[in-house]
């Protein structure tokens, strides 16, 4: 039997993120570990085109400052759900319309629902959860929708490798689970308040200017990672389908154990340290993806790379500490379009260097993550409003 404890955390906020949580992968990742193939062998994609259509991604992220706007007749929670829904539906389509205009537009479909819900899941996360939990509930998260991407890669591979399924069939397959979840998340949990009214309002401040300057650098960098990581895999290794799918089942096992595990550092180390150790990882990850040439160990990297980018809710749990709770929907959407003004440019741009030369387009990575570690050496040891940046010595007596 159910404790009263018990039953009362089934229907939690804190719950009903996770279910949420678990929803996005069944769609996002059924399109990514379809979308490096089907853009290849079915639309006869080039690294131009590829390079394009993740460009056409990333524009609703651009946009996501809007969703404030949003909020003035639907509520947070409900335009989170139709959000799902949304993405479900647009990943659902994509196997049935491959041509060049049809995959712009189902992925411009796909991606106003995935972002669009991202922004409003930072929001609703810094919003419902208290401080002291907020980066182990996050790992929790990680793992919750690392075990849904788990099942979505599993069943996958199965179908490409035993029963030589269509990619159209398994993008219905994936977009239509998020449909389904989504629905039943609608309608099984009660709408929640939170403690603090939001501005309906886009809001700016110069206090927030370092949490800022750490999301465009991480979006910048994370396109890198989602773009061309991916492409490399295929183009210069000749990855299939099926062998980039197993490499998404092997992130997503050991995230299930390990993303708990970092949110509990994250809590322990601190914002500042856990971002350091992940920007030098990560310096280290793309320059040996520049100068790879065995397949076992890029698939290696890639496996560390995902892994280390877990480490970017350090990010969001800065900014809880140094937020003004009343702007905390808003920040989050314009910090969401700020993440995504490198990435609506560099994918399109870093095609054509491609052509040329892949190493470079690695190495950009590698001077992008250099970025956010000078970064996050000015985050305080304990930040806090009014104590959001440290100065470094030379610039200030002040202690981190």
């Amino acid at each position: 039997m159910l404790t009263q404890e018990s039953k009362a955390y089934l229907k939690s906020p804190e719950m009903l993120l996770m279910v949420m949580a678990s929803a996005v992968p069944l769609s996002f990742a059924t399109w990514s570990a379809m979308i490096n193939n089907f853009t290849i062998e079915v639309a006869g994609f080039s690294g131009k085109e590829f390079g394009i259509l993740q460009s056409i991604r990333e524009v609703p992220g651009f946009l996501a400052f809007a969703v404030i706007f949003f909020l003035i007749f639907i509520r947070e929670q409900s335009l989170a759900m139709v959000s799902l829904l949304v993405m479900g539906i647009g990943t659902a389509l994509t196997g049935y319309l491959p041509t060049v205009v049809g995959l712009y537009c189902t992925t411009l479909l796909m991606s106003f629902g995935f972002h669009y819900y991202e922004t409003l899941q930072n929001s609703l996360s810094l919003q419902w959860l208290e401080k002291d939990r907020t980066a182990i509930a996050l790992g929790r998260m990680l793992a919750v929708g690392s075990f849904t991407s788990l099942i979505a890669f599993a069943l996958i591979y199965g179908g490409l490798q035993f029963f030589t399924l269509s990619y159209h069939s398994i993008l219905l397959a994936g977009g239509g689970a998020s449909v389904l979840l989504a629905l039943i998340a609608w309608v099984c949990f009660p709408k929640f308040h939170s403690k603090y009214e939001q501005h309906k309002r886009l809001i700016l401040r110069k206090r927030y200017w370092l949490y800022y300057a750490l999301v465009f650098f991480s979006g910048a960098r994370r396109q890198i990672f989602i773009v061309f990581a991916g492409f490399m895999m295929v183009e210069k290794f000749g990855f299939s389908a099926a062998n980039l799918t197993l490499l998404f089942l092997i992130n997503c096992a050991i995230n299930i154990w390990l993303a708990p595990l970092i949110g509990k550092m994250v809590f322990k180390w601190g914002d500042r340290q856990s971002l350091i150790f992940e920007y030098v990882g990560l310096m280290i990850i793309f320059t040996s993806y520049a100068f790879v040439t065995h397949a076992g160990l890029a698939a290696i990297l890639y496996v560390l790379d995902h892994l280390f980018f877990a480490l970017a809710i350090a990010i969001k749990t800065y900014f809880q500490k140094i937020a003004d709770p009343q702007e905390i929907a808003s920040t989050a959407g314009v910090a969401f379009t700020i993440n995504h003004i490198a990435a609506v440019i560099l994918p399109a741009a870093l095609g054509l260097v491609w052509l040329t030369s892949p190493q470079l387009v690695f190495l950009t990575g590698t001077a992008f993550a250099a970025c956010s570690l000078i970064l996050a050496m000015l985050i305080p040891n304990h930040p806090e409003q009014g104590r959001e940046v440290a100065m470094p010595l030379f610039f200030s007596s002040a202690k981190l």
